[in-house]
């Protein structure tokens, strides 16, 4: 059974940094994903990690967290990280890791975990 474990999380001021951590139990593909949902809203893509490509690797991110937030992964492939910087009040969110999906289109991913909590403050 394939578990995604999601760490990391914590309450930190905003302009703060906070990096999570998503540990998988085993290899179930090559992209990597994080989402968040925030109370009321919908659930939103956050960044993505794709190391199908055996030169490198390929990473996608939303248009709120681009420039901001960083998606890697160590070289065993068992732990993808979001490194966090520069945090919003409206980064305040449930973060999830997923796997085995397409891009940021959640309704592709067969894998989640159960979240890690983030809050920053206004």
């Amino acid at each position: 059974q394939v578990q995604l474990v999601e760490s990391g999380g914590g309450s930190v001021q905003a302009g703060g940094s906070l990096r999570l951590s998503c540990s998988v139990s085993k290899y179930v593909g090559y992209r990597v994903a994080w989402f968040r949902q925030a109370p009321g809203k919908e659930r939103e893509g956050v960044a993505m990690i794709d190391t199908s490509d055996i030169s490198g690797h390929t990473t996608l991110y939303g248009t709120s967290v681009e420039g901001r937030f960083s998606i890697s992964q160590d070289s065993a492939k068992t732990t993808v990280f979001l490194q966090m910087n520069s945090l919003k009040p409206e980064d305040t969110a449930m973060y999830y890791c997923a796997a085995s999906g397409f891009a940021l289109f959640e309704n592709t991913y067969t894998y989640w975990g159960r979240g890690t909590q983030v809050t920053v403050p206004s």
